[in-house]
């Protein structure tokens, strides 16, 4: 088999009439099986998915599987065990020349197919019906394996049978990524191209893992770790003096990968969980960022940190000292000292009055924070290894428009959840676009805040995270007002980012190994 030929695709028969014993069955697991493969395959160019069903299937369900394939942009392909070479013919025709291998999944029961479908030159992946599970399987964690077709107990271990085969047909020259992180944001990512599960033009394969099997065999099939761990925190114990790891309390699954990752120090991880703790925590951030004061110099702009207390109870009689020794002025952004991770942590609240601090909704811990006038305008920056990309966004108004907000309520705390709504002005005049901020004749120092970039990432030693950059109105100072790990970046073009992040990925690994 040609190396550069091999590109797996797949074809799914989970909907005979033979198979499934009721209309509720077949929609809710063919859901389940199209969301999953999916999320494996990640509708890409390159590979070609489908899903066939018999003769004996009723119109209403032809229908109803015809419209669940046209939204998740399946084919669909009439398939019996007669007709076969009809079949492929009509597999051939939608298709064209794959130039590559088709891999059939199967249910086991449907033995009578298994020649015929062989003879196709298809690669046929058996699923064991319950109850016929088996507990063979070969060293490497893989199915179990009878010349061209491999059995698996669940179709969570497709993955782990098609990364083994592609493995074995392309040899070395490839590095394997396993990557975890909650389905909303692997789905995500996969529906923009960045996890396909043939080599990328730097060379790599992505794999993943899942938590509904054991980490470890899956783990011993990748060459890189690729995880969200923020996505799996249960709590976060900031009082605790332990190690950075040991403050995090993480679901059973992400307990394992750090348990497999200490017995295996050699692994590669992106990143390690000690690094990411700093974004977890507010006040470690804010008090990391007041070191950036050694990037500035004269003649430039200033970078810098919001100005911030920490406090631990609102009802502190001496606060209002203790703002003015932080040299904080109302109003201030007042958020959780727990940055992400947990449901309360995007809990935030601005406050014009300082009596308004009392029983302030805003958990404990918490950080308060200078609020920077910044005439609407977000900077949000990117970084991937040695890339740094930028997008402009509406932010929040200056503070003269959210008291008018705010007064018809008394100037009462505006409190919201930054993750689903801000407080926006409806006058558009204060926002930006591009490098530049009308309404304060600021232009963004693209090559300081690329210093700056760089400089968390040795600080930090993580290799892609994303940070927030506002433009103070009267003196130009720039803030990094949030830091935060494994974005999204969906504001950059993906034919600029994702190669971007394959490049990121690569690069700590060669310079992993060269260490």
């Amino acid at each position: 088999m040609q190396t550069d030929r091999y590109n797996p695709v797949l074809s799914l028969s989970f909907v005979s009439s033979a198979i499934l014993s009721s209309v509720r069955i077949l929609y809710v697991l063919t859901i389940a099986f199209l969301c999953r493969i999916i999320l494996l395959f990640g509708i890409f160019r390159r590979c070609d998915s489908g899903i066939t069903y018999g003769v004996g299937l009723s119109d209403h369900k032809v229908s109803l599987l015809k419209m669940m394939t046209a939204t998740y942009s399946f084919d669909s392909f009439l398939l019996n065990s007669a007709s076969i070479d009809d079949a492929k013919h009509e597999i051939m025709l939608a298709w064209g020349d794959i130039g590559g291998i088709i891999l059939y999944l199967v249910s086991s029961e449907k033995k009578e197919v298994f020649p015929k479908l062989s003879n196709c030159g298809w690669l046929i992946v058996a699923l064991r019906s319950p109850g016929q599970e088996s507990a063979d399987v070969i060293e490497d964690g893989s199915a179990c394996e009878d010349s061209s077709i491999f059995y698996i107990n669940q179709l969570e271990e497709l993955s782990l049978t098609v990364c083994h085969l592609n493995r074995k047909a392309i040899g070395s020259s490839v590095v394997t990524v396993g990557y975890i992180m909650k389905p909303s944001r692997e789905d995500d990512f996969a529906k923009r191209g960045a996890f396909p599960m043939y080599p990328t033009q730097n060379g790599l394969m992505f794999f993943p893992l899942t938590l509904e099997m054991p980490l470890s065999p899956q783990l011993q099939e990748v060459d890189i770790v690729l995880h969200k761990a923020t996505d799996e925190i249960i709590s976060i114990d900031l009082s605790s003096s332990t190690t950075f790891s040991n403050r995090i309390s993480y679901t059973r699954g992400m307990q394992e990968l750090q348990r497999y990752m200490e017995h295996h120090p050699d692994c590669c991880v992106i990143d390690p969980f000690n690094n990411i703790y700093p974004v977890v925590d507010r006040l470690k951030i804010q008090e990391i960022l007041l070191q950036l004061e050694d990037l500035n110099t004269e003649g430039r702009c200033t970078i810098r940190g919001p100005h911030f207390l920490k406090v631990n109870n609102f009802n502190e009689l001496d606060l209002v000292q203790r703002l003015s020794e932080a040299k904080l002025s109302l109003p201030s952004i007042v958020k959780p000292q727990v940055a992400c991770g947990v449901a309360s942590a995007h809990n935030m609240a601005i406050v014009f009055k300082i009596e308004d601090f009392k029983d302030l909704s805003v958990p404990l811990p918490a950080v308060v924070q200078e609020y920077v006038d910044h005439s609407s305008t977000l900077y949000k920056f990117y970084v991937m290894g040695e890339n740094v990309f930028h997008a402009v966004k509406k932010s929040t108004p200056n503070a003269n428009m959210l008291m008018k907000l705010s007064e018809s309520n008394g100037l009462k705390p505006l409190i919201f959840d930054s993750l689903k709504s801000l407080p926006i002005a409806n006058d558009d005049k204060h926002g930006g676009c591009g490098n530049y901020s009308k309404a304060t004749n600021h232009s963004i120092d693209l090559e300081l805040v690329t210093d700056a970039a760089n400089w968390l990432m040795r600080k930090l030693d993580l290799t892609i995270f994303g940070f927030d950059v506002v433009i103070q109105d009267d003196t130009g100072d720039h803030v990094i007002v949030d830091v935060n790990y494994l974005p999204s970046f969906k504001e950059v073009p993906d034919d600029i980012a994702i190669p971007a992040f394959w490049n990121a990925i690569k690069k700590k690994f060669e310079s992993r190994k060269s260490n």
